[in-house]
Order: C-alpha cells, then sequence, then structure tokens
C-alpha cells in the first residue's frame, strides 16, 4: 500500500538566503526542539535569517535561527539562540562534510515548514555570491518587472 503524503505547510523561509548565496542542492533534515519551541514555531514567531549549520563531532548543529521564547511559558522556556540538532541519515552527513571541507560549500536553512505534526527543515548547500551576480539578480528581476508592467497595460 502507498504512504499517505502527510500534509506540508511553510512556517518560514530564508529569502536572505536565496539573495546571497548560489544554492546548488537541498536536503530535509529533522531539527530536535522543545516544547516551548514548537509552540513559538507554531505562532509563526521564528526567524532563519544569518542561520547556518555546521557539522561538530560527526552532528550537524543549526547555529543563530532565532525562535522567540513562548510568551506562556514559565522558567523552563527555552534560549531564542540555542544550537539545535539537525537530524540526517549517516549517508547524508558524510556527502554533506565532504562538499564543505573540499568544495568550500556552506549549509544553510532555506526553509522550516511542517510535515504532518512535526517540524523539518530544509537545507541548501550553498556557495556565496559575488556582488555583481547579486547586481545580475536584480537587474534580471527589473527587467521581469518592466515586461510584465508592459503585458498588463496591454
Amino acid at each position: 500500500m502507498p504512504e499517505k503524503e502527510a500534509a506540508v505547510s511553510i512556517i518560514t523561509t530564508n529569502r536572505q538566503a536565496y539573495h546571497d548565496y548560489h544554492v546548488e542542492q537541498s536536503l530535509e533534515a529533522g531539527i530536535v526542539l522543545t516544547g516551548t519551541e514548537i509552540k513559538s514555531i507554531r505562532e509563526g514567531k521564528v526567524n532563519l535569517r544569518g542561520a547556518f549549520a555546521r557539522i561538530r563531532n560527526g552532528e550537524l548543529w543549526l547555529e543563530g535561527m532565532h525562535i522567540a521564547p513562548y510568551e506562556q511559558g514559565t522558567y523552563m522556556n527555552h534560549e531564542p539562540t540555542r544550537l539545535r540538532k539537525l537530524l540526517v541519515h549517516r549517508r547524508q552527513l558524510h556527502q554533506l562534510e565532504n562538499q564543505v571541507q573540499v568544495k568550500g560549500l556552506t549549509l544553510i536553512p532555506l526553509k522550516l515548514y511542517f510535515k504532518g505534526s512535526i517540524v523539518k527543515v530544509e537545507l541548501g548547500v550553498c556557495r556565496g555570491k559575488k556582488l555583481y551576480d547579486k547586481r545580475e539578480d536584480i537587474a534580471k528581476r527589473e527587467v521581469q518587472r518592466d515586461i510584465a508592467r508592459a503585458m498588463k497595460r496591454g
């Protein structure tokens, strides 16, 4: 029997990452969270800007992701920018480690979303853009916008 597809609802995207990096590959990773973090994420109080992933001691960690403290939380509330462990298969981890060390790529979180009731992170294996690449992208976007306006006018 085919498995049911879990409903995917995007919580937040890292638009800054698409501006600053060329995304060469992406993969899905689970994330280890506490109860108050989940409640804050359900309220949409999460920010991926400036976040990145790093491999430490054979484990993948997400750094710099800000999850606001839960308002109804007690003294057991979480720290907003703590390190969060990412869950990937060992084979994927070795591939990522190889790409980061040999090719000089960076692991950047692109999206945070619910897959069913579980929070997942889409990690991008990215290469930094140069200033002229960013200018090219802006110019292309403006040309597309001008074309769309001209088509709309008739």
